[in-house]
Order: C-alpha cells, then sequence, then structure tokens
C-alpha cells in the first residue's frame, strides 16, 4: 500500500512539473530570465530553457535582455516547466504569439548560446551555427564570451582578490 502511495504522489508531481501553465510578462530580468504573473496573481520567474544569454554587466548582456523584452513584455505567454537551477528559479519552455519558442528565437537572432549542457535540442545547435555564420547579434564579435565562461572568470578574479 505505501509503495502505491509513493507512486502516485511522484506521479503527480511530475505531471505539475511538466504542465502547461500561462502567465502575462510583467518583467524581463535579463535575456534568459523574466517574470510572469500567473492566473492567481502570484508572480513567478522564469529561467529559459535550453539556452544562455550573456550576464548584466557583460558586453551583449543589454542587447539580449532588449531583445526578450521586444518579443514577450506586456504579452501572455504559455510555458512547460521543466524543473530548477541551482538558484531555485523554475526552467522553462516559453512560447508565445500561438508558436514561437523563445529560446530558439533568442538563439537564431543571435542574441544568447544554445545551452547544450543541459539541451539535446540539435535543432537549437543549428540556429547557433546559423546565427555565427551570419554574424547575427552578438556574432558580430568574433571573440564573444559565452556567459558560463564570463561567470567562471569572474569567479576566478574574486577569488584573487
Amino acid at each position: 500500500m505505501k509503495l502505491k502511495f509513493v507512486y502516485v504522489i511522484l506521479l503527480l508531481s511530475g505531471l505539475l512539473l511538466f504542465s502547461q501553465s500561462k502567465g502575462k510578462v510583467i518583467k524581463v530580468k535579463d535575456g534568459d530570465t523574466i517574470v510572469v504573473l500567473l492566473g492567481n496573481n502570484q508572480q513567478e520567474t522564469l529561467r529559459l530553457a535550453e539556452v544562455d544569454c550573456p550576464e548584466n554587466g557583460q558586453a551583449f548582456g543589454k542587447n539580449a535582455k532588449q531583445f526578450t523584452s521586444s518579443q514577450v513584455f506586456g504579452k501572455k505567454v504559455m510555458f512547460y516547466r521543466t524543473g530548477k537551477d541551482r538558484y531555485k528559479r523554475t526552467v522553462a519552455k516559453i512560447f508565445y504569439d500561438k508558436d514561437k519558442y523563445l529560446s530558439a528565437e533568442i538563439i537564431k537572432s543571435g542574441w544568447g548560446w544554445w545551452y547544450f549542457k543541459a539541451s539535446k535540442n540539435i535543432e537549437l545547435k543549428n540556429y547557433e551555427l546559423e546565427a555565427r555564420s551570419s554574424k547575427a547579434g552578438l556574432w558580430k564579435d568574433s571573440n564573444a564570451i559565452s556567459p558560463w565562461d564570463f561567470r567562471k572568470n569572474k569567479k576566478k578574479k574574486k577569488e584573487v582578490l
């Protein structure tokens, strides 16, 4: 009996985690993090799945934030929660304007990297390669630094001080 109960709890928590939700984008924190207002007037911070954008304070960080804002700020979006990140933010796949996948649009436009460490979506890799070859967005800079390398370098500098 206990095993059945545990199984049901795990099944229900999985359904909640991957369930479809809707909300209105009320804030864009950076290129890959937004805040939505849910139907129950609760706010939820969403970290975009499968993409990593330049950090605030990093070259092109403002551009990435501006692009994300231009796509979804003030709009109703549909999203699927896929997990939590190390900062306890909800990681989500976000869709808008009927069928546009926000992470894909950011990568296609050249304002973010395909986050291969957490994604198996090869289509996103191809979008990044196309953006690189056409020098779209941040790819105008042949020495663009990935956000994960930027964070690592910033951490090293702090350790030296």
